[in-house]
Formats: C-alpha cells, structure tokens, sequence
C-alpha cells in the first residue's frame, strides 16, 4: 500500500492529522495537473496554478467538505480522478462567473491595436465542454470520465486510460469518438485537442 493510500484511508476513517500529511505526498502532482490546464487558458488568466490547487484540496479534504459527506477514495488514482473533477468543476464556476454580464460577459473584447473582435473564448470552450459532457456521461459513461481525465485534468490519454483500466488503444479510440461526440453537441460545435 502506498503512502498516499494509507493517508486517504486514515482520512476516510477520520483522522485529523491525515490531511496535513497528504499534502507534501500530492502537492508537485496536483501542481503539474493544474499547470497542464491552465496552459490551454487564455493568456492572462487570473487563477493560478497554486491558486487551483488548493481550491482542489480543499474541496477535496478540507473545510469546504460538508459535514456528513466525508471524502472515500479507493486508492491513489481515485484520489487524483477526484482531484482532476474537482478542478473542473473549479474552471467551470470560474468561467461562468467571468461569462457573467456583471463581469462583462457579454461585452465582446477588442484588442487595442486591432479593430477585429476576437472570435475565440476559452471560457466559453470550458463551459461548453463541460455542459456537453454532462450528455455524453449519459450516452457514454466511460467516454465522459476519459473527457474529464484528459481535457480537465490535464492526464495523458496513456495515464488517463490506466486509470480507468483501458488500453492504450481503446483510451485513444474513446478519445477520438469522446472529441467527434463533444463537437457534435457544444453549443460552438468545437472541442480542443
């Protein structure tokens, strides 16, 4: 049993210190997964890495967890399926609030030395991606949970296929349906990668 699944079990099983000691096992991974993301982000995005992160744990194995849903995780893969769910669903909520017309989401940006309206909004491929992924869970449970890996979590389709214990050949497969699936059903008929 590795260390990080005996900490998740002591955390399941309620150990208060669990936590503080999961963090230095997790944090450069969770990091790398945030960075990943962010990376495919309009430039000038103002959540950061570490800022996604820690949002993450905390929803995770935090405060922000309610009472009475206490977090159970099978092993270290679940843990960071999780985690790569909780970061977007993260983005999302970011996304919705930067689309939002309080936050000037339906002012179209202009760019200063161009009089083009720019055409392309990464908050709205997130939102998008992530409304259309809620069909295809229902068409295609396997296929929506290998969207969420790779495209939200940042997991290679390799890594993301050894977690949901696929081949290689079948992650790559699934991808290229999940990808033809999503850009058949998002409202701008596109999905990245």
């Amino acid at each position: 049993m590795s260390d990080v699944t005996r900490i998740l079990s002591q955390i399941e099983s309620g150990d208060p210190s669990a936590a503080e000691q999961l963090l230095p096992l997790v944090y450069e991974e969770l990091r790398k997964l945030a960075a990943a993301k962010l990376a495919h982000e309009k430039p000038g995005q103002t959540l950061q890495a570490t800022a996604l992160v820690h949002e993450a744990y905390l929803r995770l194995v935090g405060s922000a967890v309610p009472t009475g849903s206490d977090p159970s995780w099978n092993n270290r893969n679940h843990f960071f399926a999780a985690a790569a769910e909780a970061m977007r669903r993260i983005l999302v909520d970011s996304a919705r609030r930067k689309a939002a017309s309080r936050h000037g989401g339906d002012l179209a940006r202009q760019p200063l030395l161009d009089s083009d309206i720019a055409t392309t909004a990464p908050s709205a491929e997130v939102i998008g991606v992530h409304e259309a992924l809620d069909q295809l869970q229902v068409a295609d449970a396997v296929a929506a949970e290998l969207v969420k890996l790779h495209y939200f979590g940042g997991f290679s389709l390799e890594e993301a296929g050894e977690m949901l214990g696929i081949s290689r050949a079948t992650a790559y497969r699934t991808w290229t349906y999940a990808r033809t699936w999503l850009r058949a059903h998002m409202p701008s008929g596109r999905a990245r990668r």
